[in-house]
């Protein structure tokens, strides 16, 4: 679904990513782990279209996006929860969901999907008139997720889903992404908690400065000394 060849990304004279090479399979969880500043988030800036890269390609479905502007790769089918949440603080849970949509012409269709967004997030739908920079961080979250989903994408990437949050909501949403995942969204996870994201990951890189160090289903990544000593705190 997704491929990376030789990604690199400069930041003025910082070289922030170094060749890395990877691909999405369709229906797949693919998680990139690694410590901060390793270079996790600004490759799903670039495959999001939010930074250019100074070399190498990003396709998606055998079409090259390396250059195609942001909204247009919305448009291609990946959509972005970024790290932070990002929500709209003076719109309510309602008029975030429907953001996510904009771009949307099939209002049976984005009806549906808010209807799947609340059982997914039954708390947003108690919330559905609250502006949400009133709500807690975990329910931004979700509310970030849900406004993701409402663009109905194909591959949804998710940076940092769980920063910030109390272990509870962080179960919680670690559980929602694996229900995602069941019910057809390839997901591409940026998560610093090695741990969660690797007992959910299908397959995950280890990047480290800007390269990726090795790489392998999250099972053996999980029994790996290496990521044991480096992430996992064993």
């Amino acid at each position: 679904m997704l491929k990376i060849d030789n990604l690199n990304i400069h930041y003025g004279g910082i070289h922030a990513v170094k060749g890395i090479s990877f691909e999405v399979p369709e229906g797949k969880i693919i998680t990139l782990i690694g410590a901060n500043g390793a270079g996790k988030s600004s490759t799903l800036k670039a495959i999001s279209g939010l930074l250019k890269p100074s070399d190498g390609t990003i396709e998606f479905n055998g079409k090259n996006i390396t250059n195609m502007p942001a909204h247009k790769i919305v448009m291609e089918g990946i959509v972005m929860s970024p790290e932070g949440r990002r929500v709209f603080a003076d719109f309510t849970v309602h008029e975030n969901l429907l953001a996510g949509a904009y771009y949307r012409k099939d209002k049976a269709g984005v009806n549906r999907d808010l209807e799947m967004v609340y059982d997914l997030f039954p708390r947003l739908k108690e919330r559905i008139k609250q502006k949400s920079g009133q709500m807690s961080g975990g329910e931004q979250q979700m509310l970030a997720v849900g406004r993701a989903l409402m663009s109905s994408p194909k591959l949804l990437t998710m940076d940092e889903p769980s920063l910030g949050l109390a272990p509870m909501i962080c179960e919680n949403i670690f559980n929602i992404i694996k229900k995602i995942n069941n019910e057809g969204r390839t997901v591409l996870l940026v998560e610093q908690n090695a741990k969660k994201a690797l007992l959910l990951s299908h397959y995950a890189y280890v990047i480290e400065t800007g390269k990726i160090m090795f790489s392998g289903t999250g099972e053996e990544l999980l029994k790996d000394k290496r990521v044991q000593e480096a992430y996992l705190g064993d």
